[in-house]
């Protein structure tokens, strides 16, 4: 079992990674880290704090972060999760307090006590891991492992032509973590490669669990209004991501390559350059998750809405 720490900007498929990784067997969630990012802060905390309710994990902390980027301003993405992030209609108020501390402090301490046994699951904005860096520079030696879903690679992105909305919200962020970091990545194309397709979204339709009725409300908007370039079905970034790092098995091909982020303002901001040939000599260090198991991935997803059980699919 790993031990893990999730960063969110908790909405709709942010929802979902933090429920498979509760779900799952393979990874234990210790701490969830709140960062700005896709609708406004404090409904992303309550998000969370709701999604952990629903799995039963009221136990885990969930520690507020970052309420802006590093230097940058940026916008939400409700045109994607609705007004709160959740639908539009779901603006959930727990009651359940946050954890006292801040989150990039809590990101160092919690590996500063277990040094290399800690992994960060980093869904949203990189702003709390880039602080947490800079409080603790040695944080890249006290990590296991850090994996990310962000940038556009061989792609258009999601929130201009050059950027994915990850690294778009906080460029100097994610430049400073792909720096510093050894990160695994999963990126906007392998998302659109792996999206769920029409008939596995009828057949959430279908299921009456109360975590099908949560994605069904989650992904209201998205389904409503069409994904990106006209997609046949609908992305799940963030559970992907969570699912590979709990899966090896549908991992199909992971290569390293040196990989930078345009900071500045402008056209090319946030865009993720990918050295494919290794013209630019610097060393190979962040691995791309280049093709995933889209099927498999998607019984992982029916398995979990439908019966609790997402490790099933591995039986």
């Amino acid at each position: 079992m790993r031990r893990v720490i999730v960063d969110t900007d908790t909405a709709g498929d942010d929802t979902q990674a933090l429920a498979l990784a509760v779900l799952t067997d393979r990874l234990s969630v210790e701490a969830v880290t709140v960062v700005a990012g896709n609708v406004p802060f404090d409904r992303q905390v309550e998000n969370a704090k709701y999604t952990l309710s629903l799995v039963d994990a009221t136990d885990v902390p969930v520690y507020e972060g970052a309420r802006s980027p590093l230097v940058k301003s940026h916008e939400h993405a409700t045109e994607i999760h609705g007004e709160g992030g959740l639908g539009g209609d779901l603006n959930p108020e727990t009651g359940i307090d946050s954890a006292g501390g801040f989150a990039p402090g809590e990101i160092v301490a919690r590996c500063r006590e277990s040094p290399g046994e800690l992994t960060l699951l980093c869904i949203g904005p990189l702003t709390n891991l880039a602080l947490a860096h800079a409080r603790e520079e040695e944080l890249p030696d006290l990590v296991d492992e850090v994996w990310v879903m962000g940038g556009a690679v061989e792609c258009r992105g999601n929130v201009t032509p050059a950027a994915e909305f990850n690294v778009w919200a906080d460029p100097d962020a994610a430049k400073r973590v792909l720096d510093a970091f050894d990160v695994t990545l999963v990126d906007w194309g392998l998302c659109l490669r792996t999206a769920l397709a029409p008939d596995t979204l009828d057949e959430i339709d279908a299921i009456d669990t109360d975590l099908a009725e949560f994605f069904r409300e989650v992904t209201k908007v998205v389904r409503e209004r069409g994904e990106a370039g006209g997609l046949d079905g609908i992305t799940q970034p963030d559970g992907l991501t969570a699912a590979l790092l709990a899966y090896p098995e549908l991992r199909e091909r992971v290569e390293s390559y040196a990989v930078d982020v345009d900071e500045r303002e402008g056209l090319t901001r946030g865009y993720t350059s990918v050295d494919f040939e290794g013209v630019t000599g610097e060393p190979a260090d962040t691995r791309v998750v280049e093709a995933a198991d889209s099927e498999r991935f998607a019984e992982v997803i029916l398995r979990m809405l439908r019966e609790r059980d997402p490790d099933g699919v591995f039986e």
